[in-house]
């Protein structure tokens, strides 16, 4: 069962509605008939978004590194309990393009519907904004979980 902690975390709030207007800009691009332009534009908008969500969490790779070496520690634990791969790591193209893969089908999809006159681009920009938003929101919940874990960790281990 999914923890609601946008009640307790304002931090989480802040990231959604960011997100809510990155989705909404990411299906309009959709809506261009340029084969590939969406996809270029996703890969852009996920490596702002997920570096923005990891620095409101303080979980950059810079701000960890600034961490006392056994705070940081604590983080890097918190961070392997969650499994996430884009939490404290440099956003590259290549890891947001693995991140995509766990959406591969929607994003397939979308290609494949572009090729359907109007109807197709309607789905197209419905796919593009859902899964823009499943993937963010996801990474979302991960961040929050390292963070209340880190908190955890060190109430734990003074």
């Amino acid at each position: 069962m999914k923890n609601d902690t946008s009640t307790i975390d304002p931090r989480i709030e802040k990231c959604r509605e960011r997100v809510a207007k990155k989705a909404i800009w990411s299906a309009g691009v959709s809506l261009i008939p340029i084969p590939g332009l969406d996809i270029a534009a996703d890969i852009t908008l996920l490596m702002q978004l997920i570096q923005e969500i990891n620095h409101t969490f303080g979980l950059t790779e810079a701000q960890i590194e600034a961490l006392s070496p056994s705070r940081k520690a604590l983080t890097f634990k918190a961070i392997q309990m969650v499994g996430s791969t884009v939490i404290g790591s440099a956003i590259t193209k290549e890891l947001i393009l693995q991140l995509l893969r766990s959406v591969g089908v929607r994003f397939t999809s979308k290609q494949i519907a572009k090729y359907v006159p109007i109807a197709g681009q309607a789905i197209s920009a419905a796919l593009s904004y859902t899964a823009m938003r499943y993937v963010c929101n996801q990474h979302i919940e991960d961040c929050a979980r390292v963070a209340a874990q880190v908190e955890l960790l060190i109430l734990t281990n003074p």
